[in-house]
């Protein structure tokens, strides 16, 4: 069992940074490739970015391609998602997921574990 707990979310204007942590439990967190998606109000969850167990692969959405860019400490747990030039229309639920595949891939259905979410919100 994982367990996945979001933090870094907030308010920030548009053009501003954030930068979202997901600290898990457990002593296999280099078994799992990660995940960051989304859901905005009204909208379904949507894949924001993944990277592999190693960290040397990384998948954006075209949508944050530039702007975001995701890491892990596999010595720490944690795994990052640092957010810059943000838009109004990024504002969501951002969720931390881990796939025990080797590449968790842009679709949902390939995660084992989620955790309860960060809002983040940016303002116009």
């Amino acid at each position: 069992q994982v367990q996945l707990v979001e933090s870094g979310g907030g308010l920030v204007q548009a053009g501003g940074s954030l930068r979202l942590s997901c600290a898990t439990s457990g002593r296999t967190f280099s078994s799992y490739a990660m995940g960051w998606f989304r859901q905005a109000p009204g909208k379904e969850r949507e894949f924001v970015s993944t990277i592999s167990r190693s960290g040397v692969r990384r998948n954006y959405a075209d949508s944050v391609k530039g702007r975001f860019t995701i890491s892990r400490d596999n010595a720490k747990n944690l795994v990052y998602l640092q957010m810059n030039s943000l838009k109004p229309e990024d504002t969501a639920v951002y969720y931390c997921a881990a796939s025990s595949k080797l590449t968790g891939g842009t679709n949902g259905s390939g995660y084992d574990y989620w955790g309860q979410g960060t809002q983040v919100t940016v303002s116009s």
